[in-house]
């Protein structure tokens, strides 16, 4: 019994001891057997848990990423808390379990790492504030260097996520100069080389990339930021290294998509060399991956590929017939039809200087092209000016045709719209044709209603066919223009935007549409004989419509010739400032002075014309031309402003004499000789410091010598003529008193 007492006793003295151990284990003290303690718990029960869901997550999204290869890839998936949505349940688990470290092991050497993935894990949800002032706490309050750097590297990250570039590069200067270890190094790297890329510094970021590659291991990872290195090398003109990297993805165990892309950049970069003997290389190539099997759904991406060789080789038919069978040979996935359009577009307006077609593609691109592509904005405008171009030039045809038109007998013109009618009904006869075909077709499972599958794009019914929806909806607005969603849309009193008669008339089988679209329209067969189609209710009804368009009466013939005008002076305006094609401006202004000569446009289309010719090299007279006919006008001394340049002190001197003395004339009420005087200093003395005051008391001299409406005029020219002026306000209280109702002429 003492003896078993004694067991007993000394059992209860060691219980006694752990309890007393285990008392004094709290997260805040700094006794060696607490720290242990806490650190054991802190990294299994915490730690490893929250940094395998983290890892998990960062898995799933990379396996899953959905990458554009007809963009340079980012070096870094984005970040899309919409994207992030199927992992959140293992992020907010990273966070949760992280967080538990800072709730329960404050002593523990873990807690830095606990923010870090707290950090991270905020940044795939997208909750960049979070996350930076996570990174900043680590950095502030932490004890390990290599776990501050680390936060770093997240923050810098961060703020280039928030496009803060400025503070992103702060931070990478930092740390530079850092003691980091090989890890942070690598993701130092990694993240300053997305920084520059993201910048646009795609030179900066290929370099920086190339110092990345040494700490890497092979895989798809790997093979993945070798293919952006080649990208980048590529777009700055580097196709040697680019070729290098796209090689090495081959080396770095990829994927299949991997493979097939690099390969394609691969020949690619081979097929641009003037060695004749690698362009047939690159050729064959090209030729065998159209005939591997593994590569039916990807031919969309050879043929575009095998365009951009032979665009940037200057064969631009080659090019466009390349393209066309890309967009023929598209199957279920249309994601690079878009960019074959805009490839398209961007010949027709670069290097043919067919802006009419090449708005058709940019149409088309910009309908299908995800309004987060970075070229999105870039189309948008250039499709704006291309929109105007069309209206301008659609204009002119339309007015023009309708004129000739209107000379025509009236017999002969009724044989016309009768022509015209026919082949508007056998047009809907021939597409209902083809409807009925689809719908008539076989229900089994290969060939449900053409829609997706085995079928080329030509053979499947129309509304699962995006090459043809896309023409439909061009040629829809080549003939009607852009409508509003209204009801009525189609009354007789809308014009249409496209001409009823000429060389681009859609009814006679000219449609520009026909002609680019890679899938031509059905197009029908003159009508012979015109009676069918003229006859009934709805063929008078057509044919009504048809005339109340035609300009058959003075009033409407001047409105035409106006809308024609207004539309040559638009177009020649267009070609100077927007398309930079002089020559095209030169013509196009000649050719609206001698169907308009007495267009009040004469002294802006002279100076246009001026400058334009200057632009050009070629010299002309039409400089001479303004001055001798319109030497008061503003042009007028913008010429001779842009010809002498700079007043000398001296010139300064004498204008402020000529404007003391003109408006002491005007004082002493003698306007005429004060409006000659002044008329005569603004030509002589354009660009001097008086030259607004010259020009406003010119306005006011045409008050008093040339009445009312020639004072509102001379008031709207000034502020046009000159808008930097400090008198603008001025003379537009002068302007609100001309208009006001009880407005007094002085």
């Amino acid at each position: 019994m003492n003896k078993r007492a004694g067991q007993m006793l000394a059992m209860a003295l060691v219980m006694a001891g752990v309890c007393n151990g285990l008392l004094s284990c709290s997260q805040y003290s700094n006794k060696p057997i607490s720290k242990a303690y806490h650190n054991l718990t802190a990294h299994y029960n915490a730690y490893v848990i929250a940094r395998d869901r983290l890892k998990e997550a960062e898995t799933i999204l990379f396996k899953t990423r959905q990458e554009n290869y007809n963009q340079i890839l980012p070096i870094y998936l984005p970040l899309d808390s919409t994207v992030s949505q199927p992992v959140k349940a293992q992020l907010d688990d990273a966070i949760k379990k992280a967080s538990m470290i800072a709730e329960r092991h404050q002593n523990s050497k873990w807690l830095d790492d606990g923010f870090v993935i707290i950090g991270k894990a905020r940044l795939h949800k997208q909750q960049l504030d979070d996350a930076m002032e996570v990174f900043k706490y680590v950095n502030t309050r932490g004890t390990d260097e290599n776990d501050k750097h680390q936060a770093l590297i997240g923050l810098m990250r961060a703020y280039v996520e928030t496009g803060d570039y400025g503070n992103g590069l702060n931070v990478a200067e930092y740390l530079r100069a850092q003691p980091l270890t090989k890890a942070n190094t690598r993701d130092y790297y990694l993240t300053k080389a997305y920084l520059h890329q993201k910048k646009g510094e795609y030179a900066v970021a290929a370099a920086i990339l190339d110092a990345t590659f040494p700490m890497l291991k092979k895989g798809e990872s790997t093979a993945r930021l070798h293919l952006i290195a080649g990208q980048l090398y590529d777009v700055i003109g580097q196709s040697a290294k680019a070729s290098e990297h796209f090689a090495s993805v081959l080396q770095s165990r990829p994927t299949y998509d991997q493979s097939f892309y690099a390969n394609i950049y691969l020949v690619q970069s081979q097929g641009l060399t003037s060695d004749g003997k690698r362009a047939a290389q690159a050729t064959n190539t090209f030729n065998r991956m159209l005939e591997d099997r593994k590569n039916a759904d990807l031919q969309d991406k050879i043929y575009y590929t095998m365009g951009l060789v032979e665009a940037r080789r200057g064969n631009y038919d080659k090019a466009v017939d390349y393209y066309r069978k890309s967009i023929q040979t598209t199957t279920t996935n249309t994601a690079q039809i878009p960019y074959t359009y805009l490839e398209l577009g961007k010949l027709y307006f670069e290097h043919k200087n067919d802006y009419v077609r090449a708005r058709m593609y940019y149409d088309s691109s910009l309908a299908l092209l995800p309004a987060q592509a970075p070229q999105f904005a870039e189309v948008a405008n250039r499709k704006k000016v291309l929109d105007e171009y069309v209206d301008y030039y659609t204009t002119i045809q339309t007015q023009d045709s309708l004129q000739r038109l209107a000379q025509m007998n009236p017999a002969a013109l009724d044989k016309f719209l009768d022509n015209v009618i026919a082949q508007r009904e056998q047009q809907s006869r021939t597409q209902a044709a083809l409807a009925q075909q689809a719908a008539n077709r076989p229900s089994n499972a290969n060939n449900a209603l053409a829609t997706t599958s085995d079928l080329q794009p030509n053979e499947r019914w129309y509304l699962y066919n995006p090459v043809r929806l896309s023409q439909g909806r061009q040629e829809f607005t080549q003939r009607w223009g852009n409508r509003p969603l209204e009801d009525n849309w189609r009354r007789s009193t809308k014009e249409a935007s496209a001409a009823l008669a000429g060389d681009n008339n859609p009814l006679t089988g000219a449609n520009p549409a026909n002609a680019v679209n890679p899938v031509p329209a059905i197009t029908a067969n003159p009508a012979t004989d015109g009676v069918a189609g003229g006859q009934g209710a709805a063929a008078r009804t057509q044919r009504d419509a048809l005339y109340a368009q035609i300009p058959l009466t003075r009033e409407a013939m001047e409105q035409s010739k106006f809308r024609m005008e207004n539309a040559y002076y638009g177009l020649g305006k267009l070609y100077k400032f927007q398309l930079n094609q002089p020559a095209d401006a030169i013509s196009t202004f000649e050719q609206m002075l001698t169907r308009f000569p007495n267009s009040g446009y004469k002294p802006e289309v002279y100076y246009l014309l001026h400058l334009s010719n200057e632009q050009a090299g070629r010299t002309s007279g039409w400089k001479e031309k303004l001055l001798a006919e319109f030497p008061n006008s503003s042009y007028a001394r913008l010429a001779g402003r842009s010809a002498e340049g700079t007043p000398s002190a001296n010139s300064e001197i004498k204008a402020q004499q000529v404007y003391t003395d003109a408006y002491a004339q005007y004082k002493a009420g003698n306007y005429p000789e004060s409006l000659s005087q002044v008329q005569s200093a603004l030509a002589t003395f354009a660009g001097s410091h008086v030259e607004d005051k010259l020009a406003l008391l010119r306005v006011m001299l045409i008050g008093r010598v040339d009445g009312a409406d020639a004072y509102r005029q001379a008031l709207s020219e000034f502020i046009r003529d000159y808008p930097a002026s400090s008198l603008v306000p001025h003379v537009k209280e002068l302007q609100a008193a001309a208009d006001g109702p009880t407005a007094k002429r002085r």
